[in-house]
């Protein structure tokens, strides 16, 4: 069994060594330009173009993290880089829900809480305790409901926090208020007090946080976007924080990445950010479920995770 592999910072010696120990019968080679031998299997992220492009024979690719916008973009550009009939498939968890549920825990407490206002009274000297929220009227919304919304709504749970999500296509959830669909989004966002975005990385969902959605949201909410930076219009989230219609925002992902030393985010101070790190890909957690899908298609099954080309997730 053939595997190529591509990926701009992880090691192939690490991967080879580790997926030869999972599928002994597996040899797993750094793809090289004019590499053009047999391959089964593609292990990629962010591949070149002619890595995929025309290669025969090729049973699955598997894209090394949970988004695949990167490819879904590069196939607009170069719609022969994958043969239709090639499944692509994306890690849905792989230790990135853990990840997800500590930062949306840790962020929605912490605003619940008011430490966000008690850091900036104490910049001042104030000893002034802050009336508390009420829990019943701190609703947390989610936008997206696949493996890992799902996952960070679990998380939040047995905080006692309404909670609601919004997703394309309706969902049946214990303990969750569920909305879908473009007709459902003024009611979603109605009351919500925490809106927390993990939705894929669409042609339908770019630019989503927008003014429009912002004014739908309670006065004084939060804002938390885990998924893509392409989510937000970044203009008029800074115009919503500066009226305080929106009173703090956890940023992790960004339109442009790295961010840039003068961009405005950084000194706000109703901002928190972090350097795309809210959930990172756990190597070996990606080869355990990479080397069992394997094993699936081998055996005629078919794993989770494959990709819908048209929907893009």
């Amino acid at each position: 069994m053939d595997i190529i592999f591509w990926h701009p910072t992880f090691n192939p010696e690490k991967w080879r060594a580790g997926l030869q120990q999972r599928l002994p019968q597996a040899r797993l080679r750094p793809w090289r330009p004019d590499d053009n031998a047999h391959a089964d299997y593609a292990l990629v992220r962010t591949a070149p173009v002619e890595m995929l492009r025309g290669r025969a024979g090729l049973k699955a690719i598997f894209a090394i993290g949970a988004g695949v916008d990167d490819i879904l973009g590069q196939l607009q550009q170069h719609p022969d880089m994958i043969d239709p009939a090639v499944p692509l498939f994306r890690l849905e968890d792989t230790g990135m829900g853990l990840q997800m549920q500590e930062y949306a825990v840790h962020t929605v407490l912490g605003w619940f809480r008011r430490f966000d206002d008690y850091r900036r009274q104490q910049q001042q000297a104030l000893w002034q305790p802050l009336p508390n929220y009420r829990r019943e009227n701190f609703t947390v919304g989610i936008l997206g409901a696949g493996v890992l919304g799902l996952s960070v709504a679990e998380s939040l749970k047995p905080w006692g926090f309404p909670l609601r999500c919004w997703s394309r296509s309706p969902k049946q959830l214990d303990g969750i208020e569920s909305f879908h669909g473009e007709a459902q989004l003024n009611d979603f966002l109605a009351g919500t007090q925490v809106l927390i975005n993990l939705l894929p990385n669409t042609p339908q969902t770019v630019g989503i946080i927008d003014r429009s959605l912002l004014e739908r949201l309670n006065d004084g909410a939060f804002v938390m976007n885990l998924a893509r930076g392409a989510h937000v219009v970044e203009e008029d989230l800074l115009a919503a924080l500066n009226s305080e219609k929106i009173k703090g925002a956890a940023l992790d992902v960004f339109v442009n990445e790295p961010l840039t030393a003068d961009h405005p985010f950084w000194h706000h101070p109703r901002v928190t950010l972090t350097p795309h790190n809210a959930a990172v890909t756990l190597q070996s957690e990606a080869m355990d479920y990479i080397a069992d899908a394997i094993r699936q298609l081998e055996a005629g099954q078919q794993p989770e995770g494959r990709v819908d080309l048209t929907r893009g997730y």
